[in-house]
């Protein structure tokens, strides 16, 4: 089969790997029908992130199941899945409490087993970590789209906004116009959200923040936009949602969060967990911190049913489309800001 391999910075290659196998009896090998580029991937791709050279690449699988091991009991072949970025057993202490990224058993794509930019995986945990695609909607290339983006960023906007308390009535700013941004936008909206402040430096990206609910845009940069939003909030907002990872956007929430209130934070934190936090503002303002990474296994079953119902679309985060030659282009797109998000159909 052929896959997305990792060479080195800006360098990403299809070649020839390994058939995957069932190796334990708790596998199932899927075959990719559709998968993506993560602004995740970016950090590696850009070489800010230390990554083996020769190592498959991607993290969001979706696809149909060909072969089952001898104790799988949910799944079978012919089955459409969606698989979550993380890989869980469904059976340990942190599983049963909705914390499936934490997984005393389990792992990530592309680090614990194959990379999903490919023609199929062996999915480890088959029963804890797949979700099955009602058959109903298997021939409906719309709703497929639409489903997809639980994998990873539909789902990580939705933790942000769980983190952040975010309910009805609430006034929330959403730092960050990425995909994961986007997504805070949806989640906020389907939460109840009454205001919805998108801060963002991109025209287009900020317009598609609109149509997904935002009542309000901030494009302005560090301390100018800062002084938007508390004008804009009358002295910061309740509900912060930090979907960037950067030093500079997680400062911007420890500014923006009204005291009292919190911030749910699902950004990678590069920047963060080397520069420091401003802790002595979060403590003086009894403000919260929570997130990390998304558990989107957790979540999928009930943002699967808005999706089904029609209420939920994440769909246009992706603003480009590839095949799996196209894989490298989609990477030097993304790098080049010149593409929110790619989808990549097999």
């Amino acid at each position: 089969m052929r896959a997305a391999i990792f060479h080195g910075a800006e360098d990403i290659r299809i070649e020839d790997v390994p058939d995957p196998r069932i190796e334990a009896p708790t596998d199932a090998i899927v075959r990719i029908t559709r998968t993506a580029i993560c602004g995740s991937d970016l950090w590696f791709y850009r070489g800010q992130q230390d990554y083996a050279p020769g190592s498959r690449t991607g993290h969001e699988p979706m696809g149909v199941v060909e072969e089952v091991g001898s104790e799988v009991r949910h799944l079978k072949p012919g089955d459409l899945v969606l698989a979550p970025f993380a890989i869980s057993d469904g059976t340990c202490e942190f599983c049963h409490a909705g914390l499936p990224t934490s997984c005393t058993h389990g792992g990530f794509w592309a680090s614990m087993t194959d990379g999903a930019q490919g023609e199929a995986v062996r999915a480890p945990f088959a029963d804890g970590t797949l979700v099955r695609v009602p058959e109903h909607v298997h021939d409906n290339d719309a709703i497929l789209d639409a489903l997809f983006p639980l994998t990873d960023v539909m789902g990580t906007g939705h933790h942000a906004a769980v983190c952040a308390g975010v309910g009805p009535g609430a006034t929330v700013v959403v730092i960050g116009d990425g995909a994961v941004g986007l997504c805070g936008v949806l989640a906020a909206r389907r939460l109840g959200a009454e205001r919805i402040i998108a801060v963002g430096h991109h025209a287009d990206r900020l317009e598609k923040a609109r149509a997904f609910g935002a009542t309000d845009v901030v494009s302005r940069h560090g301390d100018e936009a800062v002084h938007e939003l508390l004008e804009l909030t009358r002295g910061g907002a309740r509900h912060v949602l930090e979907c960037v990872g950067g030093a500079s956007s997680m400062q911007q929430a420890i500014q923006a969060v009204r005291p009292g209130g919190a911030i749910g934070y699902v950004g990678v934190p590069h920047g963060p967990a080397r520069e420091g936090l401003d802790i002595m503002s979060l403590f003086f303002k009894n403000a919260t911190l929570r997130g990390g990474p998304a558990p989107v296994r957790a979540y999928m079953k009930a943002l699967m049913a808005d999706v089904l119902e029609g209420t939920l679309d994440p769909s246009p985060v992706f603003d480009m489309r590839v095949d799996l030659d196209g894989i490298p282009d989609g990477y030097a797109a993304m790098h080049e800001r010149k593409a929110l998000k790619v989808l990549v159909k097999l």
